[in-house]
């Protein structure tokens, strides 16, 4: 017995000494994201911390990146180390919300003999985590004092503001979204539901990426809409040169977005925007079907989803809904339906990340492509160097690809914008 005891009491030690040095490693139950959001002491030392909030780090998104900044491709890396990123090495993440590390990378080059940049602050989110990985993302975007189209504060920003860090957000078995109630039991991000099925208590399942929502206030603005829905596979953080990873979304991301970026939702302005959160018209559902590259419209509905151009399915929580969005969440192109097809909705939605990253992307304006050139590709090759290629190297431009093989483009492939416009 006293054996035990005190074997008991050096794992307590232990798991002190460990939190000292900022290192997560209670991953019991299934996933360390589990029952909502985490074992507390993942995140907070009980004794002795130096840190506000009594954070193993020195503020909000450091203690993320604590287990979220690796370059591994482990499901919840999202952040490279600039260590992993010496030069004409990009980001190895390649998760549906991009990798933080596109920031780290800057570009200096000529376009038809000008002299131009491509400035890391541009390709995503700059949150602030002060201690982390030589500080790369310790300063605010020195561009935008507040977030574009917004008001909230870029020296604010952390990976908090988006992210609820305590995992509130719940849906019980009825449907309904909730902040207190039946106990989450497991992650909403991978198609599970609530549950009667556990020693038969009601249990709830957390919101799609602990995303924020429900009257949530962070700084100058609350999320007025529940978190947006959908579905990824778990294996989602993987080149895609293979086959394509499929989030599918169900509906909300949008207005998740405008929370921080209302004008850039076109409130209080006319046509400047492009149309989000709206209907995917037919002749744009006709597209997007029909578009296989520039020069080929004879693809089908059943094998026109592209990842790199995603869309709503306008599906709203339910558990048929739910089932809907986990069987279109694959990583090997068994579901490769357009908007319209099948089982997908008849009435998709354009999104904010029909055209964005979440996180960050390898292009300016956290664009999933290169939307500052006519071709992405030239000669049938990605472009590298100069001019088309801003400045990066073939290893670059491929990954901001996320590795798509060029040769299902045209040789001279235009801008995706054409996936939905078909201008080419």
């Amino acid at each position: 017995m006293k054996i035990s005891k005190l074997s008991l009491i050096l794992a307590a030690a232990a798991a002190v000494v460990f939190g000292l040095g900022g290192i997560s490693f209670a991953f019991t139950g299934g996933g360390f994201h589990n029952g909502g959001v985490a074992e507390c002491t993942g995140c907070h030392q009980m004794h002795n911390s130096p840190n506000v909030n009594l954070l193993i780090a020195v503020d909000d998104s450091t203690t993320c990146l604590t287990c979220h900044g690796a370059s591994g491709q482990s499901s919840y890396h999202v952040a490279s180390p600039v260590n992993d990123m010496p030069a004409g090495t990009p980001p190895n993440n390649e998760g549906p919300g991009g990798d933080f590390g596109w920031l780290q990378k800057s570009y200096l080059f000529t376009v038809s003999g000008v002299a131009a940049t491509d400035l890391g602050q541009t390709h995503g989110h700059n949150i602030i985590a002060a201690g982390y990985d030589n500080g790369y993302l310790a300063n605010p975007d020195p561009d935008f004092p507040t977030a574009p189209g917004g008001t909230f504060p870029s020296a604010s920003l952390s990976c908090t503001s988006c992210h609820d860090m305590h995992g509130k957000g719940r849906y019980l078995t009825t449907g309904l979204y909730a902040k207190t109630g039946q106990s989450i039991y497991t992650s909403g991000s991978y198609g599970a539901l609530p549950s009667t099925a556990i020693t038969g208590e009601l249990m709830a399942t957390g919101v799609y990426r602990l995303l924020r929502g429900g009257g949530d206030t962070v700084g100058t603005v609350t999320f007025t809409s529940n978190p947006p829905v959908a579905v990824v596979n778990s294996t989602y953080n993987r080149s895609e040169y293979f086959t394509q990873t499929r989030t599918a979304y169900g509906t909300g991301m949008s207005t998740f977005c405008g929370t921080c970026h209302p004008q850039m939702h076109g409130i209080g302005t006319v046509g400047s925007t492009h149309p989000q959160d709206v209907q995917m018209s037919s002749t744009v559902q006709g597209n997007y079907n029909s578009y296989v590259k520039s020069g080929d419209l004879t693809g089908s509905a059943t094998t026109s989803y592209l990842s790199l151009v995603p869309f709503e399915e306008n599906l709203t929580y339910s558990t048929t809904n739910i089932n809907t969005l986990k069987s279109h969440a694959q990583t090997d192109n068994s579901f490769l339906n357009g908007p319209g097809s099948g089982t997908v909705s008849a009435t998709p939605f354009v999104m904010c990340l029909s055209c964005h990253r979440a996180h960050a992307s390898g292009w300016a304006n956290m664009f999933r492509w290169n939307n500052q050139v006519t071709n992405i590709t030239v000669g049938g090759a990605y472009p590298t160097g100069n001019d088309a290629g801003f400045g990066r190297t073939s290893a670059e431009v491929a990954k901001a690809y996320y590795d798509y093989n060029v040769t299902k483009w045209s040789a001279s492939q235009r801008v995706l914008c054409n996936k939905c416009h078909a201008m080419d």
